[in-house]
């Protein structure tokens, strides 16, 4: 779909690795910047994630994730990597890495000299923690943050079982890299409006923090505190998918009169009349009763059979899917949300398209490049063969 570029015109020298910041680059590549990823010799470690169709370094993770982006190999250890740097850095809109505080300072490109470089640089700077407190200097990754948020307590609650455990996705990373991009955006509009670079610092921790607890903080918003942190109807374990005939559907009947129909779409006449779901406080109370009385009579239809019966009186329902059903999922097709391409040389691949459409804009980007494929555009020396292929 050809259209307008939104951030044609940007700049962007990304020095980060793995998910986090990479996340945050593929929105701003997806709107239309220029994003040079510098990555050490070796490529950058996600790259190597999964089976590869023809080429090492080219896993596929990476063939969305660093979609629409250039790519740099550096020696930033070498005076040559880092005067390469420095010549992307002064002609650059906005520079994001996630290398520690300390290590890039070492390396000759924290803010002060950065800002040396390119007075009106925008410098972004995701980290694990935010460089006011204890942990400033510690590294993170997602499992680190997803302890230390108390997400890994979070199953716990809900089914009694005490072992922590990981919710199974890099939630934290992409979450993180969310906040990366809106504080990108926000940066660039401040430059636009007022003419200046400034320094931004994106700490995974508080991101996380700030995204788990809207409303998981719950009763430890009030001082002093009335209830206690999390929020019930989350942690209730009773509000999970209803068993159907051939699988599994979720129902939500979030208001009272959604709870009418409901009780009318089960053929359940005795819960209307069910002292605990009599009128609206008592159905607050017993919630967690009425999704057991639910799951006691969706055997008796098929997952399909539920959704159109739900959709035609406007109940929220979908079926239960598995990761391997997406691809196939008709919204998603129609939407042209998977859309096949051919990588020059990977073949043919699944490219996730940007999930926000505009009016203004839409237009293809250029595949996820090898390691080290734009060095010589970009005025560094070209990578031998085998060093490009990882």
């Amino acid at each position: 779909m050809a259209g307008q570029k939104l951030l044609e015109g940007i700049r962007v020298v990304d020095l980060t690795s793995v998910v986090f910041g990479p996340y945050a680059t593929e929105t701003l590549a997806d709107l239309g910047a220029d994003v040079i990823k510098v990555e050490v010799p070796a490529g950058d470690m996600f790259r190597h994630a999964g089976k590869v169709a023809a080429t090492p370094g080219m896993g596929p993770c990476t063939l969305n994730l660093n979609k629409g982006k250039r790519s740099l190999a550096l020696d930033l250890k070498s005076e040559e990597g880092k005067a390469t740097l420095a010549r992307q850095l002064a002609a650059a809109d906005v520079f994001i890495h996630n290398v520690r505080g300390k290590a890039i300072e070492r390396l000759g490109f924290g803010y002060d000299a950065v800002k040396a470089i390119k007075p009106d640089i925008i410098y972004v700077h995701c980290t694990g923690f935010g460089s006011g407190g204890p942990y400033g200097d510690l590294q993170a990754y997602d499992d680190v943050i997803q302890a230390a948020t108390g997400t890994t307590n979070l199953l716990s609650r809900v089914d009694g079982n005490p072992v922590p455990r990981f919710l199974p996705s890099l939630i934290a990373d992409k979450v993180s890299g969310l906040h990366g991009t809106w504080a990108v955006m926000a940066a660039i509009i401040h430059k636009l409006r007022f003419g200046e670079g400034q320094f931004v610092e994106v700490p995974m921790f508080e991101s996380f923090t700030h995204f788990m607890m809207q409303e998981h903080l719950y009763g430890l918003a009030l001082v002093p505190p009335k209830e206690p942190a999390g929020y019930p109807r989350q942690l209730d374990p009773l509000r999970q998918p209803f068993p159907a005939k051939d699988g599994y559907v979720v129902i939500v009947p979030y208001t009272l009169d959604a709870m009418d129909v409901v009780i009318e779409l089960l053929e359940a006449p005795e819960l209307a009349e069910d002292p605990r779901f009599i009128d609206y406080p008592s159905r607050m109370r017993n919630f967690s009763a009425f999704y057991e009385e639910m799951a006691k009579r969706t055997p008796k239809l098929t997952m399909a059979e539920w959704a159109a019966k739900m959709a035609e009186h406007q109940i929220p329902c979908m079926p239960v899917r598995d990761l391997d059903d997406i691809t196939e999922d008709p919204h998603l097709k129609a939407v042209d949300f998977f859309q096949q391409r051919t990588h020059p040389t990977e073949g043919a691949y699944l490219k996730m398209r940007c999930p926000v459409s505009f009016s203004v804009g839409g237009f293809e980007v250029r595949p996820t490049p090898h390691i080290g494929e734009h060095n010589e555009e970009l005025g560094a020396p070209a990578l031998p063969v085998k060093s490009r292929a990882g």
